[in-house]
């Protein structure tokens, strides 16, 4: 019970997260719905956009990398969301 709690609390913040997401509220919540089903998933995202964020605040550059750094976890994100967004598109359709 307390994992499924969890699930549902990281996929709620990451519903939070979707507004970058091209779709409508339905396809979100949709999404919304795999990460849930997902958490490790889930969790990705957010340690991802943790990431960002303390890349981003960051004084130094990280021996120059920072930049890329910061793209290619934009980049993971999105992948991850997509992965989402059609594993929720292939559960509608059953």
């Amino acid at each position: 019970m307390k994992k499924v709690l969890i699930a549902v609390f990281i996929a709620s913040l990451s519903l939070a997260h979707l507004s970058n997401v091209n779709a409508n509220p339905a396809q979100k919540a949709a999404i919304a719905g795999e990460l849930a089903e997902h958490p490790r998933i889930a969790t990705a995202v957010a340690d991802l956009e943790d990431a960002i964020a303390y890349m981003e605040n960051a004084p130094h550059d990280f021996g120059g990398h920072k930049a890329a750094a910061i793209a290619a976890c934009h980049k993971a994100i999105n992948q991850l969301r997509k992965a989402m967004a059609y594993r929720a598109k292939k559960d509608a359709n059953q």
